[in-house]
């Protein structure tokens, strides 16, 4: 059998990005991955699909599993031979309990490592814009808990001398002692005037930092209503903040924004999302797969030769065609003689992207512009026209190159199919009305969601319905549903814009 081994890994602080190269590497080879609620659930998408996933929980006062069970978990895993990731948010060994589980290793027998990750204090405060030591403010730093065990009679916690402390002070998970903790402080002689924050979700879309006193952050607190998981920042340091705050400045931060293209598509859309501060929750309602029969799709590959143009309409039909020509030996100099029009300029980059610069492109991404492009170039009557495209694409394109005396030959490039993952997580969020945009890029996103997410879901909630074009926004309608923004330019970027331009410069995460 082979040797198991436990790696205590630190996911950081809650922005995916910020876990170490190493993490990423074990989460990649791990067979057993035991996590924690505050580790980011995207960290999930680097673990191996035939991985054991356990769910340790850790909420306060909510543990799915206790210390000691994880402590055997972990043992028993690695003695059954497993790659063991323990990923736990923040530091493995800063408040994370991660000494209990390698002793537990080391009294086993079995072999561990740890991997560091960067501790929540700081990141939140960082991110904040609250840098936690500077030149002449404060020259040191306190880590500490604001979280004792609930057995302990008394604190541990010396407050004569974290009040002299001439630094920056962090409270970890002290949500619950925060007005016992300020008292004590004050009670020791600390300045009230003493500017303080408390930093809620540090690092992520959800991110909200309230700043005040140590006289009054804890009424604050109760006003704003902040609950775990929040750091609770105190000193000089804090004042800083007010020039240096860079992350709660971005457009969508505080926005919970779904998006319901193909997985193998969604990841470029969503990960602009996240840079400009949504929350982005990915609801894949299509998949893409390739057509039942693929003997009419290879017939046409072979003859292309004799196609005075070849029309693709998506990104993905181009995909298709190029793994049959590859397939068949052949690459782009096939094409030479050719004529190519692409719809759009995504379509477009992926041709160029395969060798191909197209000879035209439609001013407007819709299909009745692509024939009168086309016409606009010479007259069709006569000319063979190959449309490779999606099983379910809608008949127009056909029939407006037909009557204009083309000979088209149409062939079923990949079929669109179905896929309903993530739908109940999104019927959860629509129940909390925590949702702000739901985003369609195509009307079989539309049809899929609707298929799993009823519209009456909807009613009553304040997300909003944002729509790549008229065809996308034509199928919203006919299922009922209104329409609350629509591409100008019907792309993935002019679908960012669009919304963009409706939220403005805002920020949610500041008070």
């Amino acid at each position: 059998m082979a040797k198991g081994r436990v790696y205590l890994v630190g996911a950081g602080p809650g922005d995916p990005g910020l876990i170490t190269v190493r993490g990423r590497e074990l989460l990649r080879q791990a067979e057993v991955v035991v996590y924690d609620h505050l580790a980011s659930p995207r960290l999930l998408a680097h673990v191996p699909a035939a991985a054991e996933l356990i769910y340790a929980g850790k909420l306060a006062a909510d543990h799915t599993l206790t210390q000691t069970r994880i402590n055997e978990l972990l043992v028993a895993k690695a003695l059954a031979g497993k790659r063991v990731v323990r990923l736990k948010g923040g530091d493995p060994f800063i408040f994370g309990r991660g000494g209990e589980e390698a002793l537990a290793c080391v009294e086993a027998g079995v072999e561990w490592e740890v991997v560091p990750g960067i501790t929540s204090g700081v990141a939140a405060a960082e991110y904040s814009g609250i840098p936690v030591t500077h030149r002449g403010v404060a020259s040191c730093l306190g880590l500490i808990t604001g979280h004792e065990t609930p057995d302990k009679e008394g604190s541990d916690l010396n407050f004569e001398s974290l009040a002299g402390w001439n630094g920056t002070l962090i409270f970890y998970m002290g949500v619950k002692n925060l007005r016992d903790i300020c008292r004590s402080l004050m009670d020791k002689d600390l300045d009230g005037s003493t500017p303080a924050a408390i930093i809620r979700w540090g690092t992520t879309p959800r991110h909200r930092t309230l700043v005040a006193t140590v006289a009054t952050l804890a009424d604050e607190a109760d006003r704003a209503g902040i609950k775990p998981p929040a750091v609770t920042i105190i000193g000089h340091c804090v004042a800083l903040r007010e020039k240096l705050a860079w992350f709660e400045r971005r457009p969508l931060l505080g926005r919970t924004i779904v998006v319901t293209r193909a997985r193998s598509q969604a990841s470029d859309f969503s990960a602009r999302l996240e840079e400009l501060g949504a929350d982005v929750i990915e609801m894949p309602t299509i998949r893409i797969a390739e057509s039942v029969d693929p003997q009419p799709l290879e017939q046409a590959v072979a003859a292309v030769a004799q196609f005075d143009w070849v029309v693709f309409t998506s990104a993905n039909a181009v995909d298709s065609f190029f793994t049959v020509l590859l397939r068949q030996g052949r690459d782009a100099r096939s094409l030479a003689g050719v004529r190519v029009c692409a719809i759009g300029p995504a379509t477009a980059q992926r041709l160029a992207d395969r060798g191909i610069l197209v000879d035209a492109q439609p001013e407007k991404y819709l299909g009745s512009e692509v024939v009168a492009t086309l016409a606009a170039r010479e007259d069709l009557q006569g000319k063979a026209v190959l449309c490779p495209r999606a099983d379910i694409a809608p008949p127009e394109l056909i029939e407006a190159l037909t009557a204009q005396g083309a000979r088209v030959t149409e062939v079923v490039a990949y079929r669109t199919l179905a896929d309903n993952t993530g739908s109940e997580h999104v019927l959860d969020l629509l129940a909390e009305d925590a949702i702000d945009w739901i985003t369609f890029t195509s009307s079989s996103t539309a049809r899929n969601f609707f298929a799993a997410v009823p519209p009456d879901a909807l009613r009553g909630r304040k997300a909003r319905l944002a729509s790549i074009g008229p065809s996308t926004s034509a199928t919203v309608r006919e299922l009922g549903l209104h329409v609350d923004l629509e591409a100008q330019s019907h792309t993935i970027p002019g679908l960012l814009q669009a919304i963009l331009d409706v939220e403005g410069p805002t920020s949610e995460g500041t008070e």
